[in-house]
Formats: structure tokens, sequence, C-alpha cells
């Protein structure tokens, strides 16, 4: 089960130089954050969690595997991009492909570095990517209700709910708003996600400043955080220039000037953390003296669904999970403590997974 998220941006705002230092890092802690390229745009990366390596030295795990995400560094956009302009239609298409957005926003001076629009404000930049994916989902839509017409008029149940969703959204779009803002049902989820609208993508956004402005942001990120939080989005502030540097040191280097700098961590953690919740993500863990291992599902996923994560049979033959949280895994000092302190649970298949989880699956072959 991947999950990806499109690293998006105007020209000359960061967005190559932030991929490459992701990637970078990654490579770097190849030890215990497996790193792989599938293409040379796309990256697969771990996501941090320290809970991981506390169960593994609890459990003397001979290896560490932590659960990963994918980010893509898109082809790059300009305004008319809906209209095939630039890239345009290689940009849409990727676009469709990932299921959130993190979108690098220039919130640095400087005047070395030319704006393609000849000014520096983030907000309207956002707003310029965003207008483009709302502009492609109101052709989109036009074209698709044209050609359910027929159906709907002749009762065709799924055309109708359809036109319904589709309707719904143009309403949205058409009032300035991006297609995520509709509230959908339970029961038309399913149907609403087949739309693949681009602007129903969750978005986060990375606020590229200054060095010196790395630890607190700025202005200009500010601005990007009001405009995050009235949307529902979330965003994070690096800077690209830190992140480059990082990417190039060990581990112990790295530390040392992150301290010299004032950070606790580097902000691509941030990144990649935050892209994982964006996507309302949890991780459950198995663990033992072989490996620890986090696994990744999203929330609300029952207990075999969660199994079949691993391996399909084991969703196929689920009979129960074992389950430890993770705070009483830990307090405790282990598995077979837990289990004598009464805090091993037997649960079935109406079991709703839980962020921290210590599974481990019965299931028949």
């Amino acid at each position: 089960m991947g999950f990806r998220v499109g690293i998006v941006g105007l020209p000359n705002v960061g967005k190559s130089t932030l991929f490459n230092a992701l990637t970078r890092t990654a490579a770097a802690q190849a030890a215990n954050f497996p790193f792989c390229t599938i293409e040379p745009n796309v990256g697969d990366v771990a996501v941090p969690d320290d809970r991981l390596d506390k169960l593994a030295a609890i459990a003397k795990s001979a290896n560490i595997i932590p659960t990963r995400i994918t980010f893509v560094d898109i082809a790059g956009l300009v305004k008319g991009a809906s209209k095939g302009e630039g890239l345009g239609n290689q940009f849409l298409a990727n676009i469709r492909e990932v299921d959130a957005i993190a979108h690098v926003l220039r919130c640095f001076e400087d005047d070395d570095v030319v704006h393609v629009d000849g000014r520096i404000d983030p907000v309207a930049d956002a707003e310029t990517i965003e207008t483009e994916l709302m502009l492609a989902d109101i052709e989109s839509i036009e074209k698709r209700l044209q050609n359910i017409t027929r159906k709907v008029r002749g009762g065709d149940k799924e055309a109708v709910q359809q036109e319904r969703l589709m309707t719904a959204a143009m309403a949205m779009l058409e009032d300035g708003k991006p297609a995520r803002m509709v509230e959908v049902d339970a029961e038309d989820q399913k149907a609403w996600e087949m739309l693949q609208l681009l602007s129903t993508k969750p978005v986060l956004y990375v606020c590229n400043v200054a060095e010196a402005d790395a630890a607190e942001g700025n202005a200009l990120s500010d601005a990007v955080g009001e405009m995050a939080a009235a949307q529902g989005n979330r965003h994070v502030v690096v800077s690209a220039r830190i992140e480059e540097e990082i990417s190039q040191l060990d581990a112990e280097e790295a530390a040392e000037f992150l301290s010299e700098m004032g950070l606790a961590e580097p902000g691509l953690d941030r990144v990649i953390r935050a892209g994982y919740e964006l996507l309302h993500l949890e991780t459950y863990f198995t663990v033992g003296p072989k490996e620890a291992r986090a696994w990744t599902v999203p929330a609300g996923t029952f207990a075999p669904q969660a199994a079949g994560v691993i391996h399909g049979d084991f969703e196929k033959g689920f009979i129960r999970a074992e389950t430890i949280a993770y705070d009483d895994y830990v307090t405790l000092g282990g598995e077979n403590p837990a289990k004598d302190a009464g805090k091993m649970r037997a649960e079935g298949k109406g079991y709703v997974v839980k962020d921290g989880d210590v599974l481990h699956f019965l299931f028949n072959t």
C-alpha cells in the first residue's frame, strides 16, 4: 500500500533543492532508514518515528524497518497550466496520481534569485496553483456531465449519483473554492474519490525561508500559516539551504549543525511527518528478535485489513490480533511483562487498529 505526496511549486522557489535534500538525506541514513529511487524524480523515504527505536531496544531486534512514504518531484507549473501552457498537461497528469500535495512556497527575499512574477508573495503563488487545479476540474466536470446525460435520463443510479456529486463540486468551484470543501456523505465517498478531481487533494504548504528564519519563520510564512489554517490545511517552515547542507553531513555533524542553528530536528523530518499526518495515516508495529517494523494504515482500519498490509493471506485467514498498546509495551518492558500484567488483548475482526498498537496476528493458512 503506497502513499504518494507530490511536491509542486512555481519556478525558483526551492522545490527541487528540497526534493534533492530529502532524497540525499534518506540515502545517507540507509542503515536505519531505507531509501530507494524508483525513478529520477521519485523518492521513497522513511517516516521518522522514535517509538520504533524504543520498541527495538526493548525487544533487542536485529533489524529496524520504518514505515515509508513516497515523494514525487512534479514538473514545474506556470500560469495557464490548465490550458496546457508550459508543462501543464504533464503537471496535471502527475497531480492526478498522488494522494496529497506538498506545495513549496518562496518565503525569502533574494535579489539574486528572480521570481517568475517579479514579486515575493507566497499566498498569491499558492492561489496561482490552486486556481489552475480548479480550472482543470471545471473543464473536466463540464465534459463528464455532457457524457452522462443520456444515462441520467435513463435512470442509471450510478450516473445519477455522479451527476449529483459533480454538480455539488461545480457549485463549489464556481464559488471560487476548491472541491475539497464539498461535504461528502459516507455512502458517496467511494464515488467521490472516483471522480479524481485535482482540487480535492489535501495540501501541505512548505514555506522555504532564509537560514536566519528557519527556527521561527517570518512574516511571509506567518501569512501562509493563516491561509492554511483558514483552509483546514497545514504548513511547515523549512530552509532549503540548511536542508541541503545537512544532507551532506553525517549524523553527528548534522546534529551539531542543527544545534548551532537552534533547531531540534531537520525541517525535512517535519515535512515527512506532516505529509504522513495529512493523509490521515497511522502506524502499528510488529516487534520481535528478528526485526522491529512499522506498518502504515489509514486511520479507521480494521484488524483484518491491517493484517493484509503485511500479506494478503493474513487478511484472508484472519483469526485474531494479539494487541498491546505502545505505552504499555514500553512502560512494562516488553511483550511478556505486558502479557503477565494483563495488558495483552485478543481482538477480533471488528477491532479498529489504533496508532502505536503493537500487534501479532493469528491466521489460518
